[in-house]
């Protein structure tokens, strides 16, 4: 079966827009844990916007199941707006995660929004990254585009798995129009693991479009999820936490007449 790894980074965002603790993003590890979540995954960036590094140090000495650190290996230390980011590859060294997935997204980007091409120059500057994490006993993950001439550059950099940007299947199949990408990422995923590679997959995955993405490329490890079972989350939980609100309203001291 494949495995969930729950992003939280949507979580973090939350608490971060008002400072303090409110939501808390071990209690929201601990929740997910509890409902059967395979893994964890963060992102910390270096703005802060969202998963700080101190998340992943917490998360790390208590965590039971997977933790996936995604991130720029080429972002050294930097201070944003009071908040001193160390460095991608000094969160890993401190936390050594289970998986470490190799993301090229630069500063100030929204999101995730390409994978690697593995040029020349990406691959020589990957190399000892790589080549270090696997020794500090991380799986090393590429973010990738469903380009087999990529992933046969992957395969050759020696990493342990990708990970399918899969935001082009999530538009075509809100259009209707999920054949065709479902068909480029099954061939993307078959040449992987001809080449020893394990195949993950992510972004803008969903309650609606998940099925249909597994049924057709075959044989993936792991999906992460944030933004959409965060919304699902959300949703499914709102009406439970209003009527949690009202009990403890209705059992308070009672207003007085004209107050």
């Amino acid at each position: 079966m494949t495995k969930l790894s729950v992003n939280l980074n949507k979580v973090a965002l939350m608490r971060n827009a008002r400072g303090g603790g409110r939501p808390n993003v071990l209690r929201a590890a601990k929740a997910c844990v509890s409902a059967g979540t395979d893994g964890i995954t963060l992102h910390p960036r270096p703005d802060g916007r969202h998963a700080l590094a101190q998340d992943v140090i917490d998360l790390k000495e208590w965590l039971p199941v997977e933790l996936n650190v995604e991130g720029n290996p080429f972002e050294g230390p930097s201070k944003t707006d009071g908040y001193a980011f160390p460095g991608f590859m000094e969160i890993l060294r401190q936390t050594r995660p289970t998986q470490a997935t190799l993301v090229p997204d630069a500063t100030n980007q929204k999101t995730s929004d390409h994978g690697w091409t593995l040029d020349n120059n990406e691959v020589q500057r990957l190399m000892p990254f790589v080549a270090e994490l696997q020794e500090l006993g991380c799986r090393v993950s590429l973010f990738m585009d469903p380009d087999p001439n990529a992933i046969k550059r992957a395969a050759d950099l020696g990493v342990d798995r990708i990970e399918l940007y899969t935001e082009m299947y999530a538009r075509a199949f809100e259009s209707g129009e999920a054949e065709q990408e479902l068909s480029r990422y099954a061939d993307a995923a078959r040449v992987a693991q001809v080449l020893g590679l394990g195949v993950n997959a992510g972004h803008d995955l969903s309650l609606e479009n998940l099925q249909t993405f597994l049924e057709a490329v075959p044989n993936v490890l792991e999906v992460s999820i944030g933004q959409a079972l965060i919304s699902d989350a959300l949703h499914m939980g709102l009406a439970a936490a209003v009527k949690a609100y009202q009990s403890v309203l209705k059992n308070s001291a009672p207003v007085s007449n004209g107050e």
